[in-house]
């Protein structure tokens, strides 16, 4: 059975994580992904540890699986005449320099769209392509001066970034979203375009409610820990041996929260009979609730308020949010077998799900132009 992306062919001159992660992603569903690095290679398969067991950067390793690896220097004339060889029947190509470095060497939208104007061209940056050009799209930075730190850690302690790369995965997601897009666009007009998406654009449009509140109030949030803006109690609680999240999303739940809390006179009480004054009065409330789940132990208040209707979930860790999605039928992992050498590889699985055309995983990340073949022939040698 085809996959939803079979037959197309992308070009990913992208490096690091969110052009590498929008690639994978259409690689998983069929697309044909040729990964084209410099000499160096992509920075990240440098950046460890940790590794994996093939001694291989994990944070390479993770977005860079069903790829095809070769090797070009844009500086060698040869070398930029087979890619626009390559370039002329793709269907996409993903990148992340600096705005204008790649129209040096004629691989900008302007100068491909004339040789396939079919071509859908992504570009991703970190501050779009004017004033910004060229602030350097680090992660850090983006959450930093986009907002998303000033509303994540405690009210008192220091702004705090995520503890992923979060406006890159965001980036990727609205990079797919928009390449998807395009495709679907050019099977009426059969004209490619450009696709634009930058850091700071996705982390504004990514804060949602946060950005919108600020826009509707003139106001900027402050930071609540993990309490939320507009919702109490929905936060973290602590325990006799970690902490709970617990997620009341409305007054019926607040009353079976209550109830299982031994504490039924809660609901009733007019500082938290309505979402309203409880949000007002989150600090009473959480003290007193915390009086009660500090008696006993996480995981027994997370299957307790499950079972009566109330979101609470033990705060786990990676490895144990693993498990947790395995023991959902979930299968959040997926193994590759190389056909060759018959080793087999761990991923973390993409999380689309599709009846009929899911997901599949052909080959593990490749070696630094392991496929050079693809590139080099006698014509260019």
């Amino acid at each position: 059975m085809g996959q939803p992306l079979e037959g197309i062919k992308v070009i990913d001159l992208s490096r690091i994580l969110a052009g590498p992660l929008c690639t994978m992603t259409l690689a998983d569903f069929g697309a044909q992904v040729l990964k084209v690095e410099s000499h160096s290679g992509d920075e990240t398969r440098g950046w460890m540890p940790p590794v994996t067991a093939q001694g291989v950067s994990t944070y390479y390793w993770s977005v860079n699986r069903n790829k095809e690896a070769v090797i070009a220097d844009f500086a060698n004339a040869q070398h930029r005449e087979r890619l626009r060889e390559l370039i002329q029947d793709a269907d996409v190509l993903v990148e992340n320099f600096r705005p204008g470095v790649l129209a040096k060497f004629g691989l900008d939208y302007a100068s491909l769209e004339k040789l396939n104007p079919r071509l859908i061209y992504c570009s991703i940056s970190g501050f779009g392509e004017h004033q910004g050009a060229n602030f350097p799209g680090f992660d850090l930075l983006v959450q930093a001066v986009g907002g998303l730190m000033s509303i994540t850690g405690e009210p008192q302690g220091t702004p705090s970034k995520v503890g992923v790369a979060l406006v890159d995965v965001l980036a990727a997601q609205n990079a797919v979203a928009g390449i998807l897009l395009a495709l679907r666009e050019r099977e009426n007009s059969s004209q490619g375009q450009r696709v634009s998406i930058n850091l700071l654009s996705s982390v504004l449009a990514g804060m949602t409610n946060q950005s919108s509140s600020t826009l509707a109030t003139g106001k900027s949030p402050a930071r609540l820990g993990n309490a939320h803006p507009s919702i109490a109690p929905y936060e973290t609680f602590k325990t006799s041996d970690g902490v709970v999240a617990i997620a009341v999303g409305n007054d019926r739940q607040f009353v079976a929260l209550c109830q299982q809390l031994g504490q039924p006179a809660l609901a009733e009480d007019p500082r938290f009979s309505t979402n309203t004054e409880r949000v007002a009065h989150r600090t009473e409330l959480k003290t007193l609730i915390e009086a009660v789940t500090a008696t006993r132990d996480a995981a027994s208040w997370a299957e307790r308020l499950m079972k009566a209707a109330v979101p609470a979930g033990k705060v786990n860790s990676i490895a144990e949010a693993i498990s947790f999605a395995q023991e959902l039928g979930l299968d959040p992992v997926a193994i590759i077998e190389d056909p060759t050498t018959g080793l087999r590889t761990t991923h973390i699985a993409s999380p689309i799900g599709l009846s009929r055309t899911g997901a599949q995983y052909r080959s593990a990340p490749p070696a630094h132009g392991q496929h050079q073949n693809l590139f080099e022939d006698t014509a260019h040698a």
